[in-house]
């Protein structure tokens, strides 16, 4: 089992949920985030006075999946969360040993 976390611009969100579903996908879980790259933020004008901000926002998506899924999920988060722009995200795919429903017990590959 893999897990992979992206962390996207907030309005793709719906786009790669979307994406997700279409190639069978189920289980998400979506945390609203703050934090900045190479892009290193942006000046905003509030009031006649300019300010940096330095932390935009993002979304985080968390997903854990089978070893053979990881490559076509993997391509479907970058077409559907891509715009072109600097701070479309980044993807991290890390090994899962185990995975245990709490409610049935159910381990590995079951339990997702």
């Amino acid at each position: 089992m893999k897990k992979i976390e992206a962390i996207i611009k907030p309005f793709k969100l719906d786009e790669v949920k979307e994406a997700l579903q279409e190639i069978g996908l189920q289980g998400i879980t979506v945390t609203e985030a703050k934090g900045f790259g190479r892009q290193k933020g942006h000046t905003e004008l509030y009031r006649g006075a300019e300010y940096v901000v330095d932390f935009l926002p993002k979304v985080k998506l968390e997903l854990v999946i089978q070893d053979n899924l990881v490559e076509r999920a993997v391509e479907v988060i970058q077409q559907a969360a891509r715009t072109g722009k600097i701070g479309d995200g980044k993807i991290f795919i890390s090994t899962v040993e185990e995975a245990i429903r709490i409610r049935t017990g159910e381990r590995g590959n079951d339990a997702i």
